[in-house]
């Protein structure tokens, strides 16, 4: 299936990863990770992450509520007492949990149409605008209204870029350093930074963007919008390489497939040290107020900065009620399926077909007929 969508052109690249019962079943790298200089896709190609960074962020906050430093219904104003943006005449309190279950009322500019607030504000998403720093992006975030009341809906938003500000403040240490310290040092994981260093950048794999109507897919370059219809995505891909560039907790880290499957492993088996099971069932459990989400689709909720299954025939799905799974804009998506014991990571350098596409169930499908 994979080799037939690098042929295809679906994708120019690709690293896939299995585990069943704690056991990798599967690792496979195929296509290429640089088209124009011949550069091969390898297993241990690093790639930026996106949204698989929400993520790691989250335990990373688990960890803190675990130890009484944070807790879930304290307003973010506790820790950037400045973040007040208005619903209305009233800035109503943001909290963590809101944060972490984004129904803080945030939302995200490529979610939004060209004119709108946050694109007035060039509030940036965590993908692009290298060199801008966190609190200059807070300033503006905070300067536009909120979406919806927080508590009232689910809305996918830059929250995980807020807590990031939360964690900083709150650990009084850089979002870097709270993640190495909080999950990949307990964990045993390398290779996760929010900027790429010499080696690594080296390493990286470039971008690609979909092809239309049928053209190979193209290098993504900084500030052209990508579509994503009937909006756009604007991409920096130098921002991984700048060091002035704030740490999105929500799009910003760099990284590799296997480390990746063996964090979700660790929050498949609950096994994640300083965070106990039940804060991690609260993560893998759905926390949507409205019962359908037009982002997410039928029979899907959403939990702390994961998609829920709750209806596997009403979402088609071939995954366990229960199941989790996430993607990345760069082109990457992984799950947890429980009840089979699975956990599957598959990282592509082309966007959005192996975020959203149909690569992304195909993908799911071979894994289970394969099972």
């Amino acid at each position: 299936m994979l080799e037939a969508a690098v042929a295809g052109q679906r994708i120019v690249g690709a690293v896939a990863v299995v585990a069943q019962r704690g056991e990798v079943v599967y690792h496979r790298a195929l296509g290429l990770a640089d088209r124009d200089a011949g550069r091969a896709m390898t297993e241990a190609t690093p790639f930026r992450l996106a949204s698989l960074t929400k993520q790691i962020t989250t335990i990373a906050a688990l960890a803190l509520v675990e130890r009484g430093v944070l807790a879930f219904d304290q307003p973010v104003t506790r820790w950037l007492p400045d973040f007040t943006p208005r619903w209305g005449d009233a800035a109503p309190p943001i909290t963590l949990h809101h944060l972490l279950s984004h129904t803080s009322g945030l939302g995200y500019g490529f979610l939004e149409l060209a004119d709108g607030a946050y694109h007035r504000a060039h509030v940036s998403d965590g993908l692009d605008q290298p060199g801008l720093g966190l609190a200059e992006n807070l300033r503006r975030l905070a300067s536009a209204p909120l979406w919806s009341a927080p508590g009232t809906r689910f809305q996918y938003s830059l929250s995980t870029d807020v807590l990031g500000g939360v964690l900083e403040r709150a650990a009084d240490a850089p979002l870097a350093d709270v993640i190495a310290r909080e999950v990949s040092a307990p964990l045993g994981l390398d290779g996760f930074a929010f900027t790429a260093q010499p080696a690594v950048a080296a390493a990286l794999a470039v971008p690609y963007a979909d092809g239309v109507h049928g053209a190979p897919p193209q290098p993504i370059r900084d500030g052209v919008p990508v579509p994503f219809d009937p909006f756009a995505v604007t991409f920096a891909p130098s921002r991984a390489l700048d060091p002035a560039s704030y740490p999105s907790g929500g799009a910003g880290l760099v990284g590799r497939a296997a480390p990746y499957l063996a964090f979700l492993e660790a929050v498949r088996t609950r096994r994640v040290p300083g965070v106990a099971p039940a804060l991690i069932d609260r993560m893998l459990s759905s926390h949507m107020p409205e019962p359908e989400n037009l982002m997410l689709g039928p029979g899907w909720g959403y939990g702390y900065s994961v998609a829920v299954l709750r209806d596997p025939a009403a979402a088609g799905s071939v995954l366990s009620r229960g199941s989790v799974r996430w993607g990345g804009a760069y082109g990457h998506s992984w799950w947890i399926d429980g009840a089979r014991e699975t956990s599957a990571v598959l990282l592509t350098n082309t966007t959005f077909e192996g975020m959203s596409g149909a690569l992304r169930d195909d993908f799911q499908r071979a894994v289970h007929a394969a099972a």
